[in-house]
């Protein structure tokens, strides 16, 4: 029911989520949602950002945190897909996807777990452009997404 998977290679959307959809017999909805990287940042223009993550505590947290959403919500399957490495704007950096007999059950846990991806998953966030290097913080924004969930 649940996949989990961190990769340097890219990933192929369409058949990600047909494997989601096979392994996930009865579902009525699925949901998919890929994060791209950006070309312009809080007014930078990027060329590239390097994904950082501790190897083993990644994968175990990526899969407690799918876990946690199956208990939440009566999910038939779980796609989280999470990119590390030297990435470029446009690059897809993460897949998750899910299926529940019911889209709102489907969107609710699509949007839960993006929401605690970016603000607990053990990845760091170098981004880079013409003049300068530096580490990517934890937005406000994206805290207040993670809390209305607890």
């Amino acid at each position: 029911m649940i996949v989990v998977r961190v990769q340097a290679e890219d990933f192929d959307y369409a058949a990600e989520m047909a494997a989601l959809r096979m392994r996930a017999a009865g579902a009525g909805a699925l949901v998919g949602f890929t994060g791209l990287m950006r070309e312009m940042h809080d007014g930078a223009r990027l060329t590239a950002m390097t994904l950082e993550h501790y190897p083993g505590m990644a994968e175990r947290q990526l899969t407690e945190l799918a876990q946690t959403a199956a208990q939440r919500w009566p999910l038939l399957g779980i796609t989280i897909l999470h990119r590390h490495g030297r990435l470029t704007p446009g690059d897809q950096i993460v897949l998750v996807g899910t299926a529940s007999a019911h889209r709102q059950a489907a969107f609710e846990a699509a949007q839960f777990l993006m929401d605690w991806l970016k603000t607990k998953a053990p990845f760091w966030k170098l981004e880079e452009s013409q003049d300068r290097r530096h580490w990517v913080a934890s937005h406000s924004t994206d805290v207040a997404a993670a809390e209305r969930w607890e």
